[in-house]
């Protein structure tokens, strides 16, 4: 906060160079009502922001997550239904330092109200988001592109068992068993619940079905592949979270819910499951980053 308002939020990468000097604040010393609100923040953080925000949201307002998982569950419990927007985002950015981000590639920025009405204000917001990436699409399915989304996350979670980056991690064929099966979980979880997955940058939600050919799947792995080793970000958030900043990931936030929906509509997810024991050894330090921690999580596979 400090840095912003002292030099401005600065904006660095292949895509663009900019400075913007905008008023930064803590919670506590918000004023004001707000129409929109964008919520930005880790996955686990975000019903105490929406809490802290809610007093400041206006009674025709609303929050868009532009977030990773199923956040508009927590938000909606907050703020309601009516107030809560939904949204998907999949380009490559990094906290860099304070003030500083990177925005290291380009990628699918998809909005939705989230019982998949089209609504003038969603529409109003499509048009605001153009500002950022003329690519931006409105759907009516913003929950299949969510479960696309944590498919894809669940993969990218495994990856960050290691050193990898997620494009050499994709492409090795020695794990690739892993992707495929981790992903199925999720899918899964999303049909059982009647949601139909929506692809995105490579990733095709049909690739993961339970009777999908094998090839199909390899395809989309190759094309997900493709896609980030165009990027300047090579690793993912979850690895940096660890390896850079060691914090805690948003594996609880992400991916338990994941075990948690499955598990009331009767859908088992013991390779989720372990991912999320393993990624709690690695953050602990309990674990290293490594293949040998990767071989853990193989080991879970359905013979």
């Amino acid at each position: 906060m400090a840095a912003i308002n002292g030099a401005g939020l600065r904006i660095e990468g292949p895509l663009a160079q900019f400075t913007r000097r905008a008023p930064a604040f803590t919670p506590d010393d918000l004023k004001g009502e707000f129409e929109h609100i964008v919520l930005a923040v880790k996955a686990q953080d975000t019903e105490t922001a929406t809490r802290s925000l809610a007093p400041h949201l206006s009674a025709d307002g609303y929050v868009v997550s532009a977030q990773n998982g199923l956040n508009e569950l927590q938000i909606k419990k907050v703020v309601g239904d009516a107030r809560t927007m939904g949204c998907f985002v999949n380009f490559g950015a990094d906290y860099l330092e304070p003030g500083v981000i990177q925005y290291a590639g380009r990628g699918a920025v998809v909005l939705g109200e989230i019982d998949g009405r089209v609504t003038a204000r969603i529409g109003e917001l499509h048009r605001t988001f153009l500002d950022f990436d003329d690519r931006a699409i409105v759907t009516t399915n913003i929950w299949g592109y969510l479960w696309g989304k944590l498919a894809y996350g669940a993969q990218l979670f495994a990856t960050a068992l290691t050193n990898d980056s997620i494009a050499e991690a994709l492409a090795d064929p020695e794990y690739r068993d892993v992707y495929v099966e981790v992903a199925r979980e999720v899918m899964r979880v999303a049909r059982a619940r009647q949601i139909t997955p929506e692809g995105f940058n490579g990733f095709d939600p049909r690739a993961f079905a339970p009777d999908a050919d094998r090839a199909i799947a390899d395809h989309s792995l190759d094309e997900m592949v493709a896609f980030n080793r165009r990027s300047a970000k090579t690793h993912s958030g979850i690895w940096r979270d660890i390896a850079v900043r060691r914090r805690r990931t948003e594996t609880d936030a992400q991916l338990g819910p994941i075990v948690t929906l499955g598990a009331e509509v009767g859908v088992p997810t013991p390779l989720v499951s372990r991912l999320i024991a393993l990624m709690h050894e690695v953050e602990d330090r309990r674990r290293p980053q490594s293949h040998e921690t990767l071989d853990l999580l193989k080991a879970a596979l359905p013979n």
